[in-house]
């Protein structure tokens, strides 16, 4: 499970941002997860408050969206969504593709007081 040692490393970003702008209590918390980065949403909400007990972001929501993954063709140069099941670049048919957005994971704004 090692969506808790990301919420963990989510608690020190908090802790970094908390040190740097003052803020004593986050109430939210939004993540962007890209599709294909591996990390299960529901496990990042669901043990974020183990790893938040007794700092900052004790209490706080934790809103996951999930980042559609994009690709370059290598081929034709088409750059963007592919559908899953066909795995090819939708404009030539080509399988030379790249992943450019979808293993991301980053907090990508917080609701502090």
């Amino acid at each position: 499970m090692h969506e808790l040692a990301i919420a963990e490393g989510i608690i020190g970003i908090v802790k970094s941002e908390a040190q740097k702008n003052g803020f004593s209590r986050v109430l939210e918390i939004n993540l962007m997860i890209g599709e294909y980065s591996g990390i299960v949403p529901e496990y990042i909400t669901e043990l974020f408050p183990t790893a938040a007990k007794g700092t900052a972001a004790e209490g706080a929501a934790v809103m996951c969206s999930v980042v559609p993954a994009e690709f370059e063709c290598r081929s034709c140069r088409y750059s963007g969504p592919v559908d899953r099941k066909k795995a090819c670049c939708p404009v030539c048919g080509s399988e030379d593709l790249k992943m450019t957005v979808g293993r991301d994971l980053y907090v990508d704004s917080m609701k502090v007081e």
